[in-house]
């Protein structure tokens, strides 16, 4: 490529406070849609924009893209890649961009998970899992105790290995099955799925999605609120987490 691609960090002695600033509006869907130089660029390098924002650091953009949040210069000539952080208010700006994403992404999927509901229900988390993953395998054990702690468990799958791999297809036959809920049990304690005909289960969709998230590896838990927490977490820790939130 003929233009600079740099992948950076932004840590704490990236900018001075000075350069924030309240950043306006987002551009609008249709701009991002035309022939914009940003979307241009970085659709050569396999990466979908599929949003545009200020960023508070002046003549930086934010972008929303397939792959998590990112960070671009005016004219698309310098990809940025990390974390950005206000040094002043003590804030994560990139994780509270993706707690934005997050939410508006599972609000769009919710038909398509499945869903170990709390006999009485006070909190519900979205788990992205693997059948092959030891620590999904490990939470889903203690299903039980999540419920129990009321505590609904909506699972999205996220092949790890990728579309390609056995996983996936291993996947794809659990969120066909006619009980998918018995499915992903019998799979996650080693036993064989049906292999299922014609499915047209979204497990690549899933898998797209947590990508965009930030999501890297399974099992991975996010809040109503957007908030991820990655790796594996007990009933009783997770049940304390939630209702500081509240």
């Amino acid at each position: 490529m003929k233009k600079l691609l740099i992948t950076l960090t932004l840590s704490l002695g990236l900018a001075p406070l000075s350069t924030f600033a309240a950043a306006p509006n987002s551009i609008s869907s249709d701009e991002v849609s035309k022939t914009n130089p940003i979307v241009e660029k970085f659709s050569k390098l396999g990466l979908v924009v599929k949003d545009i924002k200020p960023s508070p650091i002046l003549g930086l953009k934010e972008l929303i893209t397939d792959k998590g949040v990112m960070y671009s210069s005016e004219n698309g000539q310098y990809l940025l890649q990390g974390t950005l952080i206000d040094i002043e208010n003590r804030q994560n700006l990139t994780e509270q961009a993706l707690n934005g994403v997050r939410k508006e992404g599972i609000a769009q999927y919710t038909d398509s998970m499945i869903v170990y509901k709390a006999p009485e229900e006070k909190h519900q988390i979205t788990v992205f899992t693997d059948i092959t993953c030891g620590y999904c395998r490990k939470l889903h054990r203690e299903i039980e105790d999540f419920l129990a702690a009321g505590i609904t468990v909506r699972y999205m799958a996220f092949p790890r290995g990728g579309v390609r791999s056995a996983g996936y297809s291993d996947l794809m036959n659990v969120w066909c099955a006619d009980d998918k809920l018995k499915a992903l049990t019998d799979a996650k304690s080693g036993s064989d799925v049906a292999k299922a005909e014609n499915c047209t289960a979204p497990v690549a969709e899933h898998y797209e999605l947590g990508q965009s998230f930030g999501i890297s590896g399974t099992p991975a838990i996010i809040f109503d609120d957007g908030t991820l927490i990655p790796g594996y977490q007990p009933a009783a820790t997770l049940k304390q987490r939630l209702e500081q939130m509240n």
